[in-house]
């Protein structure tokens, strides 16, 4: 028997919300035992939602990262992954709801506290940055937003993950939607900032699934998203755009674009986007030339499609 056909069956699904820079990606990285999630110090470098797949006392969830929800900025970005947060609650059987303990009870906190109540979802709170377990106690001071008892941990050290993986278990329904098998095809969809990645992505589905801005580096992940049509699965790759020199990139511009970079890797098909309106310019080619060197470049239609911006 194959690995695959050897994995326990998915028992459900659960998305972790919380104000901007509360490390969310850093407790998915830290429960999936990967870094797939982008972590960086700058608050807001999560935007669209990202799902994972994480293994606990031999069963198996999913994980949804999502940007930090920030009621009060009018922005339209911010009203994005706000909007994207929602989805991801929506669709979840459980949230666990991430706050500051170094921070304290923050009107960001209530807000998301008052929009999760009214979800009417089986809720986690999780108090973190407690980086000593003789400081458990700060987080009590939670309790006021209304969501049961407060786990104490540190996203970082690990402190209290494994009373949280246990606490998930015991509140999932014990079901969930069939992960894509070996056979799904991977299209890693590749370009140049603000060619139109997730506007394509988004028409292929036929929803808003990630975000769409004239602001370009907006993606900053790589966004897997199963696509079934007749009797064919896809997991499509939205990815951060691409630049031509990358040797001085630092910070969330390198590790989005080292994401994207991965994507290719991983792909079965890559799909080279160029805008129309400005023909095939330098950049194109280096983007051609990495999905040529990962394998994964077919020179023809099916390989390269030409889009304007949205």
């Amino acid at each position: 028997m194959s690995d695959a056909a050897a994995e326990p069956p998915l028992i459900g699904t659960v998305a972790i919300v919380g104000f901007p820079n509360v490390g969310k990606s850093t407790l998915v990285n830290r429960l999936t035992e990967s870094r797939a999630a982008v972590v960086h110090e700058t608050p807001g470098v999560t935007r669209d939602r990202k799902e994972l797949e994480c293994e606990w006392a031999g069963k198996r969830f999913v994980l949804v990262d999502t940007g930090g929800v920030d009621v009060a900025d009018p922005s339209p970005i911010t009203r994005s992954i706000a909007a994207q947060a929602r989805e991801a609650v929506e669709e979840a059987d459980l949230v666990v709801f991430m706050t500051d303990t170094r921070a304290g009870v923050t009107p960001g906190d209530e807000e998301i506290a008052a929009i999760l109540r009214a979800a009417r979802k089986p809720v986690l709170l999780v108090a973190n940055k407690i980086d000593d377990p003789a400081r458990d106690d700060e987080a009590f001071e939670f309790h006021r937003l209304g969501l049961g008892d407060p786990i104490p941990l540190s996203a970082v050290h690990g402190h209290g993950t494994g009373d949280l993986l246990d606490r998930i278990l015991e509140l999932l329904p014990g079901t969930a939607p069939d992960a894509p098998g070996e056979d799904a095809i991977r299209v890693a969809i590749l370009g140049r900032p603000n060619v139109g990645k997730s506007s394509l992505l988004n028409a292929l589905l036929g929803r808003e699934r990630v975000i769409v801005s004239e602001v370009p580096g907006t993606t900053r992940d790589a966004i897997d998203t199963v696509l079934r049509r007749e009797d064919r699965t896809f997991v499509l790759v939205d990815t951060a755009g691409l630049r031509r020199k990358r040797k001085h990139r630092q910070g969330i511009e390198y590790y989005s674009e080292l994401r994207a970079l991965q994507a290719a890797e991983r792909a079965d098909v890559a799909l080279v986007l160029v805008d129309s309106s400005e023909g095939v310019v330098e950049g194109d080619l280096a983007v051609a030339d990495i999905a040529r060197k990962a394998g994964r470049f077919v020179p023809s239609s099916n390989g390269v499609c030409a889009s304007g911006r949205r």
